[in-house]
């Protein structure tokens, strides 16, 4: 059975396949377990944060509940090794750790928390270490070996500090010490793991219902109805079904896995190669990550780091979004024209009317969604809890949406299965958010990325953007954008960037990662379901995704992208001139505007696109300028003048 890429829901059924020892008699219970702890998470969540037992006056006892479950259903779903019987004896010990855990810290929490990190007791140490060896483990098996190595790498230069030249000496801390501190709400129970319990789950629970309740088969006949029949039509409907499934789900990979099942195989047959169909649904599926309201844990992360209500980040995202979708429809609709590929007949398309007649009504939790945390700046969790019920009032509108007490059930063992991999990765941050804080690493990384860069604002981008890509290459988004923030964020800051620019450049570009080889998961994924080559579908992908590596250097550039933050008319100007620039950039790497372009129509399309990046009257003459002049040598050029042939073109009409 090949490898579970990361960020897919655990099938609890199918875990395990491969031991010829596990029985189905031990699957069926274990099954059972899952579906118990899956409807008790649901329980407690829902009731803790909704307030039916009032406020919540210690939340580090809910971030180690929420641990609690996820380290359990970790070790009860997910194999230590490939083809191994579950649950072994290590897992029911593993289980054990994590359950002495939570109780410990219940039986002495007032004393525990007056003294972590500074008077630690022999069973103070015991306990903390049993937590950091079933969170490393957890976020072992649900991510793999790179974050756990990681944090073994921060772990290693607590004691490494008295040894180390320069900035990166400092005094040296004790074993007792590291993981006291690391046992508290400044470590593993700290911040990240804090956003994964009070917003992360619940929109995750939300997601799960949204599915159950048969939204997914609507929003495909939506975008089908609303784009099948145009140039390029089913790749357009990744588009409308990517931002979608992505605004329930936060994942990238998932995106591809749920989205691209429908659409890859309808792009391939309207005359896409398998490599492009895979490149344009890894594109579309993770810009999902990016459209509001959700957008994955690292958001609600940045939310509470930069310490602004979660509307501000929502609002804001609203403008780079739309930037990253208009490249992304003018990528594909100018392939599409260079290629000669048309859309599905009219005649195999469903009616938009009658969908909308039909079942409009599911986008109505949605839209509650948007108008609650966007339109009232209502707390996340709360207008989560608020969707939730909604999803499962209208659900009986219809007895083919109705959600029963079987699909509830499913739901909440889904809810909570696919949180396994978020609660992990927040717990496995806290540990390196931990060892910054305890040695002031941060600061002294903040300083150096100041001092390589010698103030140049550019340089210090383009650093910046390596390091995000490199981090999110081998971790989740969270974790990526969680040590990003810590260490990177500073120091564009102290160069000029506003804090919700900086830390959205740290974010776009640890999402960026899932389409950038060598370790691009979400092209990987649509390689997989396209039957295309891995890495040449990376590359299509990287190709078509180019805007989103542009967008965020347009947005440090010109704040006004960043909606919220200045006057609505700026946002606006800056915006149109933004999507023109766009228009130019997937016309440059495309090689198409009008007709086939030239190579120096594409470097005056190119040209363009580069002036537009920064609002502002100067840039924006030169850069409309420059795609005047594109589009007049396209009308006065002759037909019968060769055009470059642009690259990874293919498909036929």
């Amino acid at each position: 059975m090949a490898e579970r890429p990361p960020g897919l829901p655990v099938d609890v059924d199918r875990l395990g396949d491969t031991s010829e020892i596990a029985t189905r008699e031990l699957r069926g219970v274990l099954s059972v377990v899952v579906r118990a702890l899956g409807v008790a998470m649901a329980g407690y969540h829902i009731l803790q944060l909704g307030g039916f037992f009032g406020v919540v006056t210690d939340p580090q006892k809910l971030y180690a509940v929420h641990l609690t479950f996820v380290l359990v259903l970790a070790f009860l779903v997910i194999p230590g090794r490939r083809g191994a019987v579950r649950p072994s004896i290590v897992d029911w010990v593993l289980i054990a750790f994590s359950l002495i855990v939570v109780w410990y810290l219940f039986a002495t929490f007032k004393d525990l928390t007056g003294r972590a990190g500074v008077f630690p007791t022999r069973e103070d140490v015991i306990v903390g270490t049993m937590l950091v060896i079933v969170t490393v483990e957890a976020v072992r098996r649900s991510t793999g070996l790179v974050l756990p190595i990681v944090c073994g790498i921060f772990v290693l230069y607590v004691f490494a500090g008295p040894y180390l030249p320069g900035l990166l000496a400092h005094k040296g801390f004790s074993y007792d010490s590291l993981v006291s501190f690391l046992f508290s709400d400044n470590g593993i129970y700290g911040v990240p793991l804090g956003v994964s319990a009070r917003y992360v789950y619940l929109f995750i629970l939300f997601g799960a219902f949204i599915e159950a309740s048969g939204i997914g088969k609507f929003i495909v006949n939506l975008g089908l109805g609303l784009a099948g029949g145009t140039r390029g039509g089913p790749a357009k409907v990744s588009i409308i079904t990517s931002a979608l499934f992505g605004t329930a789900s936060g994942s990238s990979v998932a995106n591809v896995m749920v989205d691209g099942v429908i659409n890859i195989p309808l792009m391939k047959a309207t005359g896409f190669t398998p490599t492009v169909a895979g490149g344009v649904e890894a594109m579309n599926s993770t810009g999902g990550q990016i459209v509001p309201p959700v957008m994955g844990a690292a958001a609600f992360l940045m939310a509470d780091i930069i310490g602004v209500p979660y509307s501000t980040v929502a609002i804001g995202a609203v403008g780079p979004a739309l930037l990253y979708y208009v490249a992304a429809y003018w990528m594909i609709d100018l392939y599409a024209a260079q290629a000669r590929l048309f859309g599905l007949p009219r005649a195999q398309l469903p009616r938009l009317g009658d969908i909308l007649r039909r079942h409009g009504y599911l986008l109505t939790p949605i839209v509650l969604l948007l108008y609650l945390v966007m339109g009232q700046a209502a707390s996340p969790f709360r207008a989560a809890l608020y969707a939730l019920a909604a999803t499962l009032v209208l659900s009986w509108l219809r007895t083919d949406t109705r959600l029963t007490l079987p699909k509830i059930v499913g739901a909440m063992q889904d809810g909570a299965t696919r949180t396994i991999e978020i609660g992990a990765t927040c717990a496995a941050a806290g540990i390196i958010v931990g060892v910054l804080s305890l040695t002031g690493l941060g600061g002294k990384f903040s300083e150096l990325l100041i001092n390589i860069s010698g103030n140049n604002l550019l340089l210090a981008l383009g650093a910046t953007m390596i390091v995000a890509i490199v981090l999110g290459m081998g971790m989740p988004t969270t974790a990526a954008y969680a040590i990003g923030a810590s260490v990177l964020a500073p120091a564009l800051i102290r160069l000029g960037v506003t804090p919700l620019g900086a830390h959205m450049f740290l974010f776009y570009f640890a999402v960026i990662s899932a389409v950038t080889p060598p370790v691009a998961l979400a092209a990987f994924a649509a390689a997989s379901i396209a039957k295309a080559p891995m890495w040449a579908t990376g590359i299509q992908a990287t190709r078509l995704s180019i805007a989103g590596f542009i967008v965020p250097y347009m947005f440090v550039y010109g704040p006004q992208i960043l909606l919220g933050q200045t006057p609505w008319t700026e946002s606006a100007l800056a915006l149109l001139t933004g999507s023109i620039g766009v228009l130019c950039l997937a016309a440059a790497v495309i090689g198409y505007l009008l007709r086939p372009a030239t190579w120096p129509e594409r470097a005056l399309l190119l040209g363009a696109a580069l002036a537009l990046i920064k609002p502002g009257l100067v840039t924006d003459v030169v850069g409309l300028g420059l795609l005047a002049a594109a589009v007049v040598a396209q009308r006065l050029r002759p037909r019968t003048t060769p055009a470059a042939a642009p690259a990874g073109a293919g498909g036929t009409p």
